[in-house]
């Protein structure tokens, strides 16, 4: 009998940790639907107690989803309260409560006295506190996870003490986290074979894993840890999350699909789903696949060089271990056209995992026709960049109303630009070293903003020379970043937009107090 591997997906709590990868609410709602159709089993959702947004994404997603939604938060009572009313509506709800746990995160997060004089002291005082979460969490609902923070640092012999602490109290899932991605993966599985060795009551609880990527070596730690043990897997999409990220789904989901002779585990993942989940989380974070990712990357299965080539004509298994159709890479591009009507725009947005309501599909069409005209033929890529484009734009964005760059090998970039936001107009001009860099210093001088540009890039959604440009602009605010996308056949146009929409997220972050000033990663 095989056993079945529950996959935890936290790419809308700790993968919207990566540096500017801020969601807003009705992207962490898309994500989800698209999760669930991806066939994940616990959707973590977010951090309720850090700010009104991630308390108001975890209540519409727990409302809105028939998979298991987990709300993060310390062992600390108001925490938990607030996470519980975030789910309050929820059909699976999950409290997932965590404190730190090895000697590093005691000294640094508990150093004051009153949580103890001595090493010893404080570990029992976070034993308690950790007892006392679980506790109180069980009197909101059954389902409750409890993670030992750092536990890849944590003493062995302390973490075995905690865990059957917790469990005693009612948690259903513990949680083992390699937090700074730092154990080897022999090391990590042993310390999972270990506590199923020590730990009297761990067959009342389900053993899970987060593995972070510091090393590259999350995903082989948490395979490592399947083997000895552990039934839960947390990962991300894409692998993104806090520093180099967290173990990816879909290179746990396919090492196991694909080597199932080694072992006898499965996951419930519509392994076709993982193309246009990869795509989605991409388009809305901001953050662009490597060519060369596992199982999702645009180079995933091409082949080059001539050797590859004819061994792939003779027999396509001489280098390719999996088929591309088996994790929904599609084959052909379907093309829409200024003469696509709503319905088959409708349709082909669906298939790709976004759900529009009717209001919604009038905006979008009308952006659809424009782009339709300019560049005749609309495909796949380009409608999630506009879905992105779309879904990313903050509350009371400042919109680009109008552009003008006159520029060339023997004048000086200028730019003129004009802005309306909440009913005023802002237009000046400016020049530069070019003419994104004009448009850049008018758009600030319009605005009376300035800010420091982390990173600028252009991309093209698809070949050819109407293709649609989409401009990144991320930009920093002391420790702070903001990502900004924009659109258009024009690429300077695209530029300006992306740039005034991470303005638009700064200014909204601000306006909102929505800083993650609370340390959320397990």
């Amino acid at each position: 009998m095989k056993e079945k591997i529950l996959v935890f997906d936290t790419t809308l709590r700790d993968g919207e940790q990566s540096p500017g990868a801020a969601l807003n609410v009705q992207e962490k709602v898309e994500i989800a639907r698209q999760l669930e159709k991806l066939g994940v089993d616990v959707i973590e959702a977010g951090f309720p107690a850090s700010s009104p947004l991630q308390f108001e994404a975890v209540q519409r997603v727990g409302s809105e989803s028939s998979a298991i939604v987990a709300a993060l938060a310390r062992a600390v009572q108001s925490d938990i309260t607030a996470a519980w009313k975030a789910l309050s509506l929820a059909q699976k709800p999950r409290i997932h409560t965590f404190i730190g746990t090895s000697d590093i995160h005691i000294a640094g997060k508990f150093g004051s006295d009153r949580y103890g004089v001595t090493l010893k002291e404080k570990r029992q005082t976070i034993l308690k506190m950790a007892v006392d979460a679980v506790s109180f969490a069980k009197t909101f609902t059954p389902d409750i996870e409890f993670s030992a923070e750092d536990a890849g640092r944590t003493d062995q012999g302390y973490l075995a003490e905690i865990i059957e602490a917790v469990i005693g109290a009612g948690a259903t899932t513990v949680n083992i986290p390699d937090t700074t991605g730092y154990t080897w993966p022999s090391e990590f599985g042993k310390k999972i074979a270990d506590l199923h060795n020590c730990v009297q009551n761990i067959g009342d609880a389900i053993i899970s894993v987060h593995c972070h990527n510091d090393l590259g070596l999350a995903v082989a730690n948490t395979l490592s840890a399947i083997e000895h043990g552990a039934r839960q897997v947390e990962c991300s999409m894409n692998g993104i999350g806090e520093r180099a990220g967290n173990a990816s789904l879909e290179e746990i989901v396919m090492a196991l699909k694909v080597r199932s002779d080694l072992h006898n585990f499965y996951t419930g993942i519509v392994t076709e789903e993982l193309y246009n989940t990869s795509r989605m989380v991409s388009t809305f974070t901001g953050i662009i696949i490597q060519p060369n990712k596992a199982i999702i990357g645009d180079n995933a299965f091409s082949h080059e060089s001539g050797i590859h080539q004819d061994g792939m004509l003779k027999n396509r298994h001489t280098y390719e271990v999996m088929t591309p159709e088996s994790v929904g890479v599609p084959q052909t591009n379907i093309v829409l056209g200024r003469h696509s009507g709503k319905h088959g725009l409708q349709s082909r947005l669906h298939a790709l995992g976004y759900d529009l309501q009717d209001t919604e599909l009038e905006t979008v069409y009308k952006r659809f026709v424009d782009i339709a005209d300019k560049k005749k033929e609309v495909y796949d890529d380009d409608l999630r960049v506009l879905m992105g484009d779309e879904r990313s734009k903050p509350r009371n964005a400042y919109e680009l109303d109008y552009l003008h760059i006159n520029s060339g090998t023997a004048s000086i970039p200028t730019a003129t630009v004009r802005i309306r936001h909440n009913a005023q107009v802002f237009e000046e001009s400016a020049t530069g070293d070019g003419p994104v860099d004009a448009c850049f210093r008018a758009i600030e001088r319009a605005l009376g903003l300035e800010s420091l540009v982390n990173s600028y890039s252009v991309r093209s959604t698809t070949a050819g020379r109407q293709a649609l440009g989409e401009a990144l602009v991320r930009i920093r605010d002391n420790n702070s970043f903001f990502n900004g996308r924009g659109i258009s056949t024009d690429i300077i146009e695209a530029s300006a937009k992306a740039y005034l929409q991470a303005l638009g997220m700064r200014q909204h972050h601000f306006e909102n107090n929505t800083p993650e000033t609370i340390d959320s990663e397990v």
